[in-house]
């Protein structure tokens, strides 16, 4: 495959496509009602975060958003941190996603490596809630409690989730593939009050129990009161060891009650708390409000992935990413959502194309990694199956690069819209996505997010165009965390966002913005290459690895040394089969030098067996630089919170070796 130039245009919507988009028939119901006709998405855009309380103040108008309470302010202030959104209204999320169905379409479709693909109407989604909603009320759960789920991405995960926020309670999960500690460290924060457990997982074909684990993280939570108990591995595990526990099928009882009751809590309470990765200490505890969740999934998911009740919504995701929040949202839009759980990779790395085509999916979420690694794997779907339903394929996680645009162009569909996204944890949603009224360029995020006032700074704090600098976010959106758990004085908050530029939220990404309003995304701003005062974002430097076929991974760091100058090592990881010669090395450079640019060659390149990764399968760049640069692996990394951590060992060793740091 030819290296395709970064802004080569690759699909552009045609006519009748944008007009049966969501975003047009926004457009044309703002002309209507508000008097406001907008030509083109970006000029949209401008006025969504130019009359920022207009156009939330629209948006729950366009979505009939429910409320005991009218609201009488959209916004507090816009000093941040400290905005409140709608501050008088109460609401509840639960109740927005079973209006107005039709019961007898599926709400879900679900598969996993030791279940078969299976559908669930709305109508059984909405019972089986009511019917949770009714053991927990015997539990005694009420308004801002806290229930947390060691789970699966299952249904019975989404009817546990949809019963909690049903009563105003509040959410947390992580999924089973989390060690022990690194349970234990998110979920003692909370101090929940009932947790849900699997009783194990099947992955990439090995089973693995987790019964004991349950017990221990159950006998580190002092303030649980009961345990919902699920059957996923074996249809009949011991779950005798744990305390207060009530099986599932004991919680589905039916109710005496034939419609769910709903809990209105205040705008800004809590809905769920999500943690960061948590490689360098303990994971913070994020939390986000029903209401800001409620309008931004209702945004970003109506008029950005462009779903409605036809679509059939999936992303590759476990419990423990934010992406699983985000697409239980998709029932927000009435669409069918698709679970999957197990490994992309199993038994082939096809699956997940037979996925799509078995379900007749229409939004295959994934991440950059995945299409990239498709891509290595000379995967070709189109030859394969029936992707004749499919119509957007997303990606997360990490940039995609240009050829990874082009790759699903040229082996999975022509007439396809790919839409990148960068956002995060923090606001469990992305600041930067696609719009289905846009053309795609190869390796540019289509757009800024409505009402999410997004700019790249310098170091000074100017707005920059067609440069790269600091991924801010300049007036108050939504979805940002209301607090952290146990962060009374938000100093921790403030650390994490604003205490570079004053009242200004940094989102720790390089970002460039063109002069299409498009964007493209560098890489951690705090993971940069800086070489002789000019600096890269490390998605470029991986990129130009990509292009060797013969290396399946990379990692790269910048250590500063005493003399000005810096040590800049390479990692890769080679496949299988394939050494790392000195042909592959010279192969390497001469790829950054050309895409890159000289001054970035790698100082020198090593080989490693694995990349450490969090359990969401992000690079672990700093802790790796602060590992080479002479600090302990306890100090930089909590292991818990590692998909990986014995790969740390060959830095370590590393560290302790070279002459050159």
């Amino acid at each position: 495959m030819n290296t395709v130039k970064e802004g080569t245009l690759l699909w552009e919507p045609t006519h009748n496509r944008m007009q049966q988009s969501n975003i047009y028939a926004y457009m044309k119901w703002l002309k209507q009602h508000k008097e406001l006709d907008f030509q083109d998405y970006h000029s949209l855009w401008k006025w969504s975060v130019d009359e920022l309380e207009d156009f939330w103040a629209s948006i729950w108008d366009y979505f009939d958003i429910q409320s005991n309470k009218p609201y009488q302010n959209v916004l507090t202030t816009h000093k941040m941190p400290g905005a409140k959104w709608f501050p008088e209204a109460t609401i509840n999320y639960t109740e927005h996603i079973f209006r107005n169905r039709n019961q007898k379409k599926p709400a879900i479709i679900h598969a996993s490596e030791n279940r078969k693909t299976a559908e669930i109407t709305w109508e059984q989604l909405y019972q089986d809630t009511i019917n949770l909603q009714h053991t927990l009320k015997k539990l005694g759960v009420k308004k801002g409690d806290r229930i947390v789920a060691y789970v699966a991405n299952i249904y019975e995960t989404i009817v546990a989730f949809l019963a909690t926020a049903s009563l105003g309670a509040i959410w947390s999960s992580a999924s089973p593939d989390f060690g022990t500690q690194s349970v234990i460290d998110r979920f003692k924060q909370i101090e929940p009050k009932v947790m849900v457990t699997v009783d194990g997982y099947r992955y990439n074909g090995k089973d693995f129990d987790r019964s004991q684990i349950a017990e221990e993280i159950q006998s580190e939570l002092p303030t649980l009161e009961a345990t919902i108990a699920i059957s996923y591995l074996d249809n009949n595990p011991d779950f005798s060891r744990l305390k207060n526990v009530i099986h599932w099928e004991e919680a589905m009882q039916p109710s005496p009650t034939a419609n769910l009751t709903y809990e209105y809590v205040p705008f800004n309470d809590p809905l769920w708390v999500l943690f960061s990765s948590g490689t360098t200490g303990k994971p913070k505890p994020i939390v986000q409000s029903q209401g800001g969740i409620l309008l931004e999934h209702l945004k970003a998911l109506t008029f950005h992935a462009d779903l409605s009740e036809d679509d059939r919504f999936f992303w590759f995701t476990t419990t423990g990413w934010m992406m699983w929040n985000f697409l239980v949202g998709g029932l927000l839009t009435g669409s069918t959502i698709i679970l999957y759980d197990g490994s992309p990779g199993y038994p082939n790395k096809k699956m997940l194309w037979k996925f799509a085509e078995q379900t007749k999916m229409t939004i295959f979420g994934t991440s950059a990694s995945f299409i990239t690694g498709c891509m290595k794997d000379e995967i070709t779907p189109k030859e394969d199956f029936n992707l004749q339903h499919l119509k957007n394929i997303s990606s997360t996680g990490s940039p995609l690069p240009p050829e990874g645009f082009q790759w699903c162009y040229e082996n999975v569909k022509k007439d396809l819209w790919i839409a990148s996204a960068s956002g995060g944890t923090d606001i469990c949603t992305a600041f930067i996505l696609g719009a289905p009224i846009l053309p795609v360029y190869a390796g540019e995020l289509q757009c800024r997010g409505l009402g999410a006032k997004i700019e790249s700074f310098d170091d000074s704090g100017k707005p920059l165009i067609d440069e790269v600098g600091e991924l801010v976010l300049t007036e108050p959106f939504p979805s940002m965390p209301i607090y952290f758990w146990n962060d009374q004085d938000g100093v921790r908050l403030h650390e994490s966002y604003f205490d570079v530029y004053p009242g200004i939220w940094r989102h720790g990404d390089y970002l460039k913005i063109t002069d299409r309003h498009t964007c493209v995304i560098y890489g951690r701003s705090d993971a940069t290459i800086n070489r002789g005062g000019i600096r890269i974002g490390t998605s470029e430097i991986y990129r130009a690895v990509d292009q060797i076929s013969q290396v399946a991974d990379s990692l790269i760091v910048d250590i500063p040394k005493n003399d000005g100058d810096s040590f800049v090592p390479l990692f890769v990881v080679m496949k299988e089969g394939y050494p790392l010669t000195d042909e592959i090395k010279q192969a390497i450079k001469k790829q950054i030098r050309t895409q890159c640019s000289p001054r970035h060659t790698p100082t020198e390149i090593y080989e490693v067996s694995d990349l450490p990764r969090t359990l969401n399968g992000k690079k672990l760049e700093i802790p790796v630089k602060k590992i080479l640069m002479g600090k302990d692996v306890e100090e930089v990394v909590n292991k818990g919170s590692l998909a990986n951590a014995k790969s740390l060992e060959s830095f370590v060793s590393f560290a302790k070796k070279s002459t050159q740091i």
